[in-house]
């Protein structure tokens, strides 16, 4: 049988806590979602019943023939109220690790997903610099418990999003999920309102999603570095690492600075926070061009648009590995790497040139360990409610009932071949 890919290569989907389990009431986003005025579409509610239906679920996705499964567990849940840890959740998540364990599943787990406990705001969230001795001694309490059974895990999910937020707001007019500095957004009234569900005031609230400035991002980072060394401490043979959201960074003649900047602002701040990790976890969906007057809006000439509007190109992946592995001596794993669309056609041609873009770059001898396609499921997008489609798997949210579309089966005998090459 043909083999491109490594022997152990660890094939598999992601999903997040707050997107699928459901009821995340304890979340701090999920106040923002209930706040008046919230630009959320939709709230997240039951989700996918992905907190009952995790067994169905893990066994669903061993069935297709992944080997790993990428998923988070929840800080508000676990630690509802400060210093207060709930053994019952302790329970769920361990026999969510059983799970994967009884179906041959390699789990990789995300401590910190975007969202944090309520009660963090009180303290002012992730402009306290406690903040970071706090996510460290939940992820200690986590791993005392659990940690025999996690051999990967990322302490922060896209560490660096909050920049690109501010990036996106800027060029094209994005929504992001909470206030960023300047404008008409540094204080609006929803965000308000979701500091009262908090129980706190305006000047304290500060979510993940808003550390970009000088004064968050080496909390951010210390946040990191802390909580690898409780879970070192604990569980030597765990792989840790971080996650970056790094689009493929390119310029045309007289783009150059701006491009270097942006890259430096995506991933070369963040380099002596990961010089410690075991891997980095790298997160894809397209790329950023960059002309004489800044970014060029690709979408607009583009022969394909993807569902969030954004251009086809999934050469992206191997573009932005290649950069990373130029500065970085690091394993790689790929954490996410998605499409939103209707036209599951459409999917199946994104994973395909973009695993064979992966591929290249193994044989060239850049260590990837894994590759994790976002998302099993069509879950809660965030701002964007349940609208865009990233999912391998559909779900009917009135009846629960998983779909099993192609581009999972296709990603599933891919990975039983351990090569893309045999199926195209």
């Amino acid at each position: 049988m043909p083999q491109s890919y490594p022997e152990n290569f660890l094939w598999g989907t992601a999903t997040s806590a707050h997107q699928v389990e459901g009821n995340n009431i304890n979340a701090d986003l999920w106040a923002e979602e209930h706040a008046e005025g919230s630009p959320y579409r939709d709230y997240s509610g039951d989700a996918i019943n992905h907190y009952q239906l995790y067994r169905e679920d893990i066994l669903l996705l061993a069935g297709l023939g992944l080997n790993s499964y990428r998923f988070s567990i929840e800080w508000a849940r676990i630690e509802p109220e400060p210093g207060i840890y709930s053994s019952a959740e302790i329970g769920h998540y361990r026999d969510v690790l059983q799970a994967c364990k009884e179906n041959g599943i390699t789990p990789v787990v995300t401590m910190h997903h975007f969202t944090s406990p309520r009660w963090l705001m009180r303290f002012g969230g992730w402009k306290n610099p406690q903040t970071a001795d706090r996510f460290a001694q939940y992820c200690e309490t986590v791993f005392s418990e659990l940690g025999q059974d996690i051999p990967y895990v990322v302490t922060m999910n896209e560490a660096n999003l909050p920049v690109l937020l501010k990036e996106l707001f800027v060029n094209l007019d994005f929504m992001p999920p909470v206030g960023i500095d300047g404008a008409a957004w540094t204080a609006p009234g929803w965000r308000e309102a979701a500091a009262l569900r908090c129980g706190t005031t305006i000047d304290k609230y500060f979510t993940f999603h808003m550390a970009s400035d000088e004064q968050s991002l080496p909390i951010v980072m210390d946040a990191h570095k802390k909580a690898r060394t409780a879970i070192k401490a604990l569980q030597p043979a765990a792989k840790v690492g971080l996650s970056l959201a790094l689009p493929d960074v390119q310029s045309v003649a007289g783009g150059e600075a701006y491009a270097a900047g942006k890259w430096y602002d995506y991933f070369g701040q963040y380099k002596d926070a990961i010089a410690g990790d075991d891997f980095l976890g790298v997160q894809n969906y397209a790329r950023e061009v960059y002309g004489p007057q800044g970014l060029i809006q690709t979408a607009d000439t583009a022969e394909e648009i993807t569902g969030m509007g954004t251009e086809f190109y999934p050469e992206a992946l191997a573009g932005s590995i290649r950069r990373v592995a130029s500065e970085l001596t690091l394993p790689i794993m790929v954490t996410e790497h998605g499409i939103a669309t209707e036209d599951d056609s459409q999917r199946i041609r994104f994973i395909s040139r973009g695993l064979q873009g992966l591929e290249g770059c193994i044989a060239d001898g850049i260590p990837v360990l894994g590759y994790m396609y976002w998302s099993a499921f069509d879950n809660f997008e965030w701002t964007f409610g349940y609208g865009p489609h990233f999912g391998v798997i559909a779900v009917n949210r009135d009846t629960q009932e998983r779909h099993v579309k192609e581009s999972a089966h296709l990603l599933g005998a891919i990975a039983r071949r351990n090569t893309v090459r045999a199926l195209s």
